[in-house]
């Protein structure tokens, strides 16, 4: 009798993969360089525009088009893993991203290097959603599972954090090509572990591939990333950006029309009905919303205003990612004493008095308010840990590429608004402080009065064309200002994002328990 009920637990108890933390680093490591390749090039940029000498229109695209084409594959990738199988696609992503930055050898060009830049996106697109997906997979324990997504969230964290340093390191001791060359060596290494740690997965409700749901949701997602990022830079009547607008709303209107209507739809919008999931969808985007902006604003506040270099403003930036890369680890342990909820929204509440903290402590603004300013939003981020686990742990194992598809993405759109709504609070700002009036008054006026409002990179080069001290003094002073008032405006949003997931995450919901 105990033989026969021991062979019955066996058999009715999860089945745990002996291999499942050893397939656990195999995906933290990737998600490392794809996230690290988000943040280096803007350390690399100034080495390649003294080589290749890209237009203003080519510069823009070199650094946009890896974003656009992974927030406009993300929903296919998905559902291509689903159907055809998380490991094969995973490592479809590992070869593509090791390719295309091995082929930067023989880039001696600006299109040749946004087309460089493009296929990145196309294998870190296959690369992000499988990894959530293959944890919610391989860890059917769902304690494990919050756990591994806690060390998954903190690798998105130190990876962001990492790119910079790793690029500036890189930079001053080889020439821009080693920013992406860095990655052929590991993705090499990652294609021979997961072949032999990883098993294979895939959604048996997969039906017949939706061609139609794939072209509305690749140009839906590419138009609405367009749309924010011209209303940001442009303003809300920028004609390219209304048009890009209707296209958005179309195609996305049609495409979760088409998803809500099919049996097998390529992405499972349905799922958002689930309060859990869509707790953890608004702290992904909020978190990114904050961590976008945040690390773009700073970074160019270190190195203009306080005149750091590119590697030492990498180093300063570490202790948002620090501060994430410890406690999102933890995260689960703590959610369990003081539930998920409260992790959750409290965690985005301290990064929004992080933000608040760039305006209310004393002036001037120094390094050290910066710094606990970051740290505040690196606790902030480590409550994604849990926003992963409620959207993962929410959904089916069979829905897990979706879920991970809609977290990716919620990931995604937040960077692009990060940088559009509150860069251009912050662009605002700045430019009230710089009138054409005062410009001229230095003797700066036509195409160099507008160069020094549009940016602070800008005016600091003029000054230094012109040998107007008084211009740069006053383009610092004003930057500095706009930092302080952007701090407010990220501030609210964070606490405006806290409200909205206390709201909706279920009261007692457990990431360790549910499914």
């Amino acid at each position: 009798m105990t033989t026969t009920l021991d062979s019955a637990r066996r058999h009715t108890a999860p089945q745990l993969d002996p291999k499942r933390w050893a397939g656990l680093a195999v995906l933290c490591a990737s998600l490392l360089i794809v996230a690290m390749d988000m943040t280096i090039l803007n350390v690399a940029l100034p080495a390649i525009s003294e080589q290749l000498r890209p237009g203003s229109v080519q510069l823009l695209w070199i650094v946009d088009i890896y974003p656009l084409v992974v927030a406009g594959l993300l929903v296919t990738a998905s559902g291509l893993a689903d159907k055809f199988g998380r490991k094969r696609m995973l490592m479809t992503g590992f070869a593509t991203f090791g390719v295309a930055s091995a082929l930067v050898l023989f880039i001696d060009s600006a299109p040749g290097l946004i087309t460089v830049r493009a296929l990145l996106g196309i294998g870190g697109a296959l690369i992000m959603p499988s990894t959530l997906s293959m944890i919610r997979n391989l860890f059917t324990d769902a304690r494990e599972r919050a756990v591994a997504l806690g060390v998954w969230g903190s690798m998105a964290a130190v990876g962001t954090g990492l790119g910079p340093i790793a690029g500036g390191a890189l930079l001053e001791h080889f020439s821009w090509h080693s920013a992406f060359l860095v990655n052929v060596p590991v993705m090499a290494i990652a294609l021979v572990a997961a072949w032999l740690v990883l098993p294979e997965s895939r959604s048996h409700r997969a039906g017949r591939w939706d061609v139609l749901g794939t072209v509305l949701s690749v140009v839906g997602m590419v138009a609405l990333m367009l749309a924010i990022k011209n209303f940001g830079k442009h303003g809300l009547t920028d004609p390219a950006a209304l048009i890009a607008t209707v296209v958005a709303v179309g195609a996305l209107g049609w495409f979760v029309h088409r998803s809500l209507h099919r049996p097998d739809p390529l992405l499972d919008i349905r799922l958002m009905k689930r309060r859990a999931l869509s707790a953890g969808l608004i702290a992904a985007l909020t978190t990114s919303i904050a961590l976008a902006a945040m690390l773009l604003l700073v970074a160019q506040w270190m190195q203009l205003v306080v005149g750091m270099t590119p590697l030492e403003a990498g180093v300063h930036l570490l202790p948002a990612a620090i501060a994430a890369g410890i406690l999102s680890p933890l995260a689960p342990r703590i959610a369990a004493v003081v539930g998920a909820r409260t992790v959750m929204a409290g965690g985005l509440a301290f990064g929004g008095l992080g933000f608040l903290a760039l305006f209310v402590m004393p002036a001037p603004l120094t390094y050290a308010t910066v710094a606990l300013s970051l740290t505040l939003v690196g606790i902030g981020m480590a409550s994604l840990a849990i926003g992963s686990a409620a959207v993962m742990s929410s959904s089916p194992a069979e829905k897990s590429g979706s879920a991970a598809a809609l977290e990716e993405t919620a990931f995604e759109l937040g960077g692009a608004l990060g940088v559009a709504i509150l860069g251009s609070v912050a662009a605002i700002v700045y430019r009230a402080g710089l009138s054409t009036g005062d410009l001229a008054g230095m003797g700066v006026t036509g195409d160099a009065a507008e160069a020094a409002r549009e940016s602070l990179g800008g005016a600091v080069a003029i000054a230094d064309q012109a040998g107007a001290a008084a211009l740069a003094e006053q383009a610092r002073d004003s930057f500095t200002g706009a930092l302080e008032i952007f701090g407010v405006a990220g501030g609210v949003l964070m606490l405006i994002g806290a409200a909205a997931v206390w709201l909706l995450t279920p009261k007692g919901m457990s990431v360790t328990g549910a499914h």
